[in-house]
């Protein structure tokens, strides 16, 4: 009795993986008819229900031929999440406010300012990119924003410089006082005092923004932007409108309450994984040993911790240094690992469990928490 050859096996995979291919492209336009279907009922480009009856109906389906349901689930979600970034991107386009308006981006050639200029030409605004280091596109492109005589001409002007420079610009701008919404998509307010203060007294439409993710992201769902009110209800208005068509999670808050909530999402976490790898770096001859150890834990936080480690070290010691509230996080910090030490060190198994279970409550009521949310 005559077997298939292995070369026969891989062929038989590579037109299985083609035709998967091409249902996936498939999906895709489809995604795309439903967003115009639901852009014109007025439904929500997100249903939880559905998602949860497509996932369902893929597990029940695995178990009948025999997969396991978990990769199926696997395969609905990334599924699901390319049809939303679609559905998202569709929305953006024919929801957007930018139609026959101008925008400036002051550092637009930067990694946030890029994706930020992207979005707003996704929208229809006419962008400019005020940028020494940006490649011209069909004359979309200055090197320096002060030789604008009219900036009165932009609706919208967005500082996405580093922290380091910002402050100056801002109040440069206050002196020229344009007509538009200023704002900023700075990580840290902290430094930006003088500029936006300087704006506000100017008179001018201001407010501060922090989108809470990086220049990767496609998809906006389950992600927060943070708009800071700086007593402008025109500009956090208008700043806010140019989110409403993404699945993006609004938040308002004043400057202070910002820079001592990102002094523990953004500056805990950063310190913890810098902590980590140094120790890792200092552990001498046991470093190249572990790479041939694994744990779930271990693999999990090395992960992060490689991730972290390829960011701007000038960003995140600005992060660390120039929030008027990072002492504070670093402090919980160094209390929170001398607390773990001297529960190891004298032996103390309840303290040590205090933790462990004080710890397991809080993030807890955080799951839960972004289970409702969702």
């Amino acid at each position: 009795m005559a077997t298939t050859s292995l070369e026969q096996l891989r062929q038989q995979l590579d037109r299985l993986d083609s035709e998967i291919v091409t249902l996936i492209g498939r999906r895709q336009a489809i995604a795309r008819e439903v967003a115009a279907a639901k852009k014109a009922t007025g439904y929500p480009t997100r249903d939880y229900a559905r998602e949860r009856e497509v996932i369902l109906t893929a597990r029940r389906r695995a178990t009948e031929e025999g997969l396991s349901p978990d990769v199926a689930e696997k395969v609905l979600r990334l599924l699901i999440r390319s049809s939303l970034t679609t559905q998202e991107q569709v929305s953006v386009a024919t929801n957007g406010v930018g139609n026959g308006r101008r925008a400036l981006v002051i550092g637009g050639a930067g990694k946030m300012g890029d994706w930020f200029a992207r979005f707003l030409a996704s929208q229809g605004f006419d962008v400019l990119i005020a940028d020494p280091a940006a490649r011209d596109e069909a004359g979309k492109h200055v090197d320096d924003w002060r030789t604008l005589e009219d900036l009165d001409a932009f609706d919208f002007i967005v500082v996405a410089t580093p922290l380091g420079v910002s402050d100056a610009i801002l109040t440069e701008l206050a002196g020229r006082k344009p007509a538009g919404v200023v704002f900023d998509l700075g990580s840290l307010k902290s430094p930006l005092r003088k500029g936006l203060a300087a704006l506000k007294a100017a008179g001018v439409k201001v407010t501060s923004m922090h989108p809470m993710f990086g220049p990767s992201v496609e998809l906006l769902s389950n992600r927060h932007v943070i708009f800071i009110d700086l007593g402008s209800a025109e500009a956090l208005e208008a700043a806010r409108a140019l989110f409403r068509p993404t699945l993006a999670e609004q938040v308002v808050m004043d400057l202070d309450e910002h820079d001592r909530l990102v002094a523990y999402v953004l500056g805990l976490s950063h310190a913890l994984n810098i902590a980590f790898f140094t120790a890792l770096v200092g552990s001498g001859e046991a470093a190249p040993r572990l790479t041939r150890m694994s744990s779930t834990t271990f693999d999990s936080q090395v992960d992060v911790a490689a991730a972290v480690a390829e960011e701007s070290p000038e960003l995140y010691y600005e992060i660390q240094a120039l929030n008027d509230y990072g002492g504070e996080s670093l402090a919980a910090l160094a209390d929170a690992v001398e607390k773990v030490r001297r529960a190891v060190r004298e032996r103390d198994l309840p303290a040590f469990r205090a933790l462990m279970e004080q710890g397991q409550a809080y993030l807890q009521g955080r799951r839960q928490e972004t289970l409702e949310r969702a």
